[in-house]
């Protein structure tokens, strides 16, 4: 037998199990003990006792329980949410083989989900896991301090595709990369991000808006979603005839939090809000400015290129073409550039099929085009904002003192467009 386990969690039980028949429990408690875990915590009741009693007291650092006994437990796994306190991981047992509860569960922050009939030797390893995780060592001492990057998308121009590249860069850090991710949809009406991965947006983000005072670590780990293991995203669908009124306070809030929970952040930003809440990119290292080969994006992406040397000097601008097509663009790449007086850092290919599969899938796009010209072009500025984290903070050039009309050639590129038509 081995010794009785504690893992250092103050005055919180190192386990705690509530299962709904006598065969579960009886195959539990042996495993239990051979882990050094304390089987008198495993008892009868499942799912809803587990939620009254952890309503009155505190959390243990493992819990197991199951879903058996419940009849909706899509809804009903919230209010386990709401009493467990930050740390506990979590194992959930159940008769149901659905993969849209395993994601939603996932999604809810549960650490596994074992379908019964279970073996002794499944839950011997779920729970050596789950002591693992909490036994894994936290980084100490200078050289471990956190680092954080967060990078801002900005579509020039309304369906350019920022939004798209946006969960598609979110879905790259947490998946190729492996970095811990936050993706922050701030189209509070109208966002796509989490109806883009399948996900049901919640009211998150709502709430932190009128309540910012209420953002901490806690509300930022109930009120995310999980698209996967190490990317949450916070979105919304607020009602369009309610106006959200604010001063930015909550996105600041939301901004500084995210620094503490994950190593990245991507940020969905609607470009209205650089005019509203311009102090959103103070704290932001890379902005992607998302565009299209026409004159419109070319004219506003010289005003905004111009707005974020004197609005956000410390952040690295890059300037994104997406939907390039195969053929002749609207504008001509060599204009594009003349006209902006830089180069377009990357272009994204046009990929009709692909996107169309992505959004009946509910994938990103990254994730349906990855053995395409696309997939290979969105890992290529995953990469170059990731390699862009380690020069943050570095001040862009300052701006020429030149007028937009006198960097922009409209009657140059008209001549070129009619001529071409």
């Amino acid at each position: 037998m081995n010794a009785a386990w504690k893992p250092g969690l103050g005055q919180r039980d190192p386990f705690a199990a509530f299962l709904c028949d006598e065969a579960t429990l009886a195959l539990l408690r042996p495993v239990a003990t051979d882990l050094g875990l304390v089987a008198e915590k495993c008892v009868i009741g499942g799912l809803r006792a587990a939620i009254q009693s952890l309503a009155v007291s505190a959390s243990p650092a493992i819990l197991l329980v199951d879903l058996s006994d419940s009849s909706d437990p899509l809804n009903e796994i919230g209010g386990l949410a709401e009493v467990c306190e930050p740390g506990t991981v979590v194992i959930a047992l159940g008769r149901v083989n659905d993969v849209r509860l395993y994601r939603h569960l996932m999604a809810s922050g549960i650490h596994d989900y074992l379908l019964k009939p279970v073996t002794g030797a499944q839950l011997s390893d779920a729970l050596q896991q789950a002591k693992d995780t909490l036994l894994a060592p936290a980084a100490t001492g200078p050289e471990a301090a956190h680092s954080h990057h967060a990078t801002a998308l900005i579509g020039i121009r309304g369906g350019v595709g920022a939004s798209t590249l946006a969960t598609s860069l979110g879905w790259l850090f947490s998946t190729a990369h492996r970095r811990p991710t936050a993706l922050l949809d701030l189209d509070v009406h109208f966002g796509s991000a989490a109806i883009s991965l399948d996900l049901e947006p919640g009211r998150g983000l709502v709430d932190a808006i009128a309540n910012p005072g209420r953002i901490d670590g806690l509300f930022i780990e109930r009120a995310m979603i999980r698209a996967n293991d190490r990317l949450a995203i916070l979105s919304a669908e607020a009602p369009i005839d309610t106006p959200l009124v604010n001063d930015g306070a909550a996105y600041l809030h939301l901004q500084e939090e995210f620094r503490h929970s994950f190593d990245l952040t991507v940020i969905d930003m609607p470009r209205a809000m650089l005019i509203s809440h311009p102090h959103l990119l103070a704290q932001v290292n890379t902005v992607v400015l998302v565009t299209e080969l026409t004159l419109p994006c070319a004219r506003d992406t010289i005003r905004i290129l111009s707005w974020l040397k004197q609005h956000a000097p410390g952040a690295q601008p890059l300037v994104v073409a997406n939907k390039v097509p195969p053929g002749t663009a609207e504008i001509a790449k060599g204009d594009f550039e003349s006209s902006i007086e830089r180069s377009i850092d990357h272009l994204i290919p046009a990929d009709p099929k692909s996107a169309t599969a992505a959004a009946k899938l509910g994938k990103t796009l990254a994730e349906v085009a990855q053995a395409g010209r696309t997939g290979a072009a969105l890992r290529a500025l995953a990469t170059a904002i990731l390699g862009a984290a380690e020069q943050a903070g570095a001040d862009p050039p300052p701006p020429a003192a030149r007028s937009l009309l006198d960097r922009f050639d409209i009657k140059g590129l008209l001549a070129k467009k009619q001529s071409t038509s």
